[in-house]
C-alpha cells in the first residue's frame, strides 16, 4: 500500500517541482552563483517507488552530470529524515549506475554526481538544527555519515521561501476552517493575491485544489483508521487485563485458601486438643478417685496394700 503523506504541502511541493521552471528555481535558490544553468540542465530523478515499500521521495534533481539534489519537504520535524535520505540516495545512485551502465566491479574509478541533501521545514518548531547527520542516529564512530541541511523561510522571496509561506497560510486556513473547500479556496486566493507562487497557482489552480482535496480526504481516512486501531488496542488490552486478573485472582485465592486452611486447622487442632485433654483428665481423675476409695476400705478392714 502506498505511503500516505502527512500533510497537503508535501505533495504540492512535489507537483510544483515537476515543472522545469520551478526545478531550476529550486537549484538557483541553493546555488545562486550558477546563473548559467538552464531548465534543460535540471533533470528530475525523483523516485517513484523504492524498496517495494510504497515510499516516495519528494524531489530528486540531477544537474548536468555534476550534482544530485535530494530535497524533502516536511511540516512535522523528524530527525530520522537523514536515514530516509540515505535510502533515497542509494536508490537514486542505483538508477544512475544502471542508466549509464557503469562498471562498478571494474578496476577503473567510475564518476558519479556529488550528492547534496536538504530538508525544507515549514513547521512551527524553532529549535530545529540547521544541519542533521546520520551519525545523530547511532552511538560511537561509524564508517558512514551524511549531512542534511535544513532550509526554512528567510523572507528573501526565493522559491523555497515562497513555498514555506504557502504552507503557513494553508495551516492558518485549515486551523480556521478545518479540512474544507473554503480553507483551500482561501489559501489559493490569499497566496495569489500576495504573489506567493502566484504564476504557478494561477496556471495550476484546479490541479492544486484537487491535490489538496484528495489529501484532506486521505487525512480523514487516516484519522478514522487510527481511531479504530486505538479501539482495537483498547479491546485487546481489556482482554489481556481480564486474563491477567483471573490468573492473579486464582493465585491469590489459592494463597488465601492455604492461609485460611492453616488457620482453621490450627484452631480445630487446639479445640480437639482441649477436648481430648479434658476427657483424658476426667478419666485419670476417676481412676485416682477409685484407688483412694479402695485403699480406704482396705485400711478399715485391717488389710495392707501388699496383702490385697
Amino acid at each position: 500500500m502506498a505511503e500516505m503523506r502527512y500533510t497537503i504541502k508535501d505533495s504540492v511541493f512535489t507537483y510544483l517541482m515537476k515543472q522545469p521552471e520551478y526545478a531550476r528555481k529550486l537549484y538557483l535558490a541553493l546555488h545562486p552563483e550558477d546563473t548559467n544553468v538552464t531548465e534543460a540542465d535540471c533533470k528530475l530523478v525523483t523516485l517513484e517507488n523504492i524498496l517495494t515499500t510504497g515510499m516516495y521521495n519528494d524531489v530528486g534533481l540531477q544537474v548536468r552530470d555534476m550534482l544530485i539534489l535530494l530535497v524533502e519537504a516536511q511540516s512535522l520535524f523528524s530527525i530520522n529524515i537523514s536515514l530516509r535520505l540515505l535510502m533515497y540516495l542509494a536508490a537514486t545512485y542505483k538508477e544512475y549506475v544502471e542508466e549509464h551502465k557503469l562498471n562498478i566491479y571494474g578496476t577503473a574509478a567510475v564518476r558519479i554526481p556529488r550528492p547534496e541533501l536538504y530538508m525544507v521545514y515549514s513547521g512551527e518548531r524553532v529549535d530545529v538544527p540547521e544541519v542533521l547527520h546520520l551519525s545523530d542516529l547511532y552511538e560511537g564512530e561509524g564508517g558512514v555519515d551524511l549531512e542534511v541541511k535544513v532550509l526554512r523561510g528567510t523572507g528573501n522571496g526565493d522559491i523555497v521561501d515562497q513555498y514555506v509561506r504557502f504552507c503557513q497560510i494553508a495551516d492558518a486556513k485549515r486551523e480556521q476552517h478545518g479540512r474544507t473547500s473554503q480553507a483551500i479556496e482561501e489559501t489559493l486566493r490569499e497566496c495569489i493575491a500576495g504573489g506567493i507562487l502566484a504564476p504557478f497557482l494561477r496556471a495550476r489552480e484546479k490541479e492544486v485544489a484537487e491535490i489538496m482535496v484528495t489529501l484532506f480526504n486521505q487525512q480523514k481516512v487516516m484519522e478514522i483508521h487510527d481511531y479504530h486501531v486505538a479501539l482495537e488496542a483498547r479491546e485487546d488490552g481489556l482482554k489481556e487485563g481480564r486474563a491477567e486478573g483471573r490468573a492473579e485472582g486464582r493465585a491469590e485465592g489459592r494463597a488465601e485458601g492455604r492461609a485460611e486452611g492453616r488457620a482453621e486447622g490450627r484452631a480445630e487442632g487446639r479445640a480437639e486438643g482441649h477436648a481430648e485433654g479434658r476427657a483424658e483428665g476426667r478419666a485419670e481423675g476417676m481412676t485416682d478417685g477409685a484407688l483412694k476409695v479402695i485403699r480406704s476400705l482396705m485400711k478399715n478392714m485391717g488389710l495392707s496394700v501388699e496383702q490385697a
